[in-house]
């Protein structure tokens, strides 16, 4: 089963950013992830259309489960 983390950030003009990580740590916690997620606001290396992330919208683990039934 295939693991993402999904952070959530709002910028300042209200628009959403979505960034992904695979395969997060088993044992990451709030905490730390909002910790990081502070820390990119921050480092304001993302800016979109002209507006730097601002706040912090979510955080959630994204699990999916992938069946194959057919490939050529």
């Amino acid at each position: 089963m295939a693991k993402v983390l999904e952070l959530t950030f709002l910028t300042a003009d209200q628009e959403v950013l979505k960034l992904t990580v695979d395969e997060p740590s088993v044992d990451v916690t709030a905490a730390q992830v909002e910790l990081v997620m502070q820390q990119v606001i921050t480092s304001g290396v993302f800016v979109i259309e002209e507006s730097p992330l601002a706040t912090i919208k979510s955080a959630r683990i994204v699990e999916r489960d992938t069946q194959t039934l057919l490939t050529r």
